[in-house]
């Protein structure tokens, strides 16, 4: 089933190319949406696919990227709107 996930991860998240390797796990999983860091120092990000392939996302998110250090991860599960085409990194 199609869903959508609006997660915000905290921690040592930025500056460690988080965005980018996120961006590149969600074409490797097509998964539509996108990412962005925020200017608390969270990352943000909306992401669109079937049910068990955004729980394999959520696996990476909660992990992140080599020199990320995640210490908290807030998941709200929306229904899928077919907003996206594509997977960006949003500035």
């Amino acid at each position: 089933m199609l869903k959508r996930i609006h997660v915000l991860v905290s921690g040592r998240v930025q500056g460690v190319a988080f965005r980018w390797v996120t961006s590149d796990v969600a074409h490797q999983l097509k998964v539509t949406g996108w990412v962005r860091n925020l200017r608390d120092g969270r990352v943000e990000v909306i992401a669109e696919g079937e049910e068990d392939v955004l729980v394999q996302f959520i696996e990476f998110l909660e992990k992140g990227p080599r020199y990320a250090k995640v210490k908290d991860i807030e998941i709200e599960w929306l229904n899928h709107t077919g907003d996206f085409e594509s997977f960006d990194i949003r500035f």
